[in-house]
């Protein structure tokens, strides 16, 4: 798998990620080739528990439905902590590539442990500031990776589903 062909969109909620992801699905793109990291954490909202049995998380609150589908769906899950970007969830290879940058230490300067983890997928660091300062927003990010024509056809789909931004990184 080439990580360094990825194709990056931002959301403004987790109901139209959701509907990008599936229309990925239902196209038969690899979703072991998918990663989304969103919050959507509100400050009425208490997350009432946590657990990760496999590749499977449960979390209950406002968008624990969202959360819990996708993890039937995308292969490894994680909630992080990151100062500056609060509560995460990650779905998807990118949690392997966040783990790999703290346990190498590889964490670029100015950036969070999602950066140096889209920074090791080959993606600038002009757009991961783009892409944090989305999360930091309650934005959801989806990245798609994998050969040329993956990501090209994965870039037709997600431009039908209307994203708030959509780049190409080579």
């Amino acid at each position: 798998m080439n990580k360094n062909n990825s194709i990056v969109a931002i959301y403004p909620s987790h109901t139209a990620a959701e509907t990008a992801i599936k229309e990925l699905q239902q196209s038969g793109f690899d979703m072991k080739r998918l990663s989304i990291v969103g919050r959507d954490y509100h400050t009425d909202e208490h997350v009432i528990g946590y657990y990760n049995v496999g590749d499977r998380m449960k979390v209950w609150g406002k968008t624990g439905a969202f959360w819990g589908g996708l993890w039937g769906l995308l292969f490894g899950s994680a909630f992080f902590w990151i100062p500056g970007l609060g509560p995460l969830l990650v779905a998807g290879p990118l949690v392997s590539w966040i783990v790999g940058a703290l346990e190498g230490a590889i964490v670029v300067g100015g950036l969070s442990a999602v950066g140096a983890g889209l920074y090791s997928l080959g993606i600038p660091k002009d757009s991961i500031v783009r892409y944090e300062t989305a999360l930091k927003t309650g934005k959801f990010v989806l990245i798609a990776h994998g050969p040329m024509a993956d990501t090209t056809h994965a870039k037709e789909i997600l431009n039908r589903t209307e994203p708030e931004t959509l780049e190409h990184h080579q």
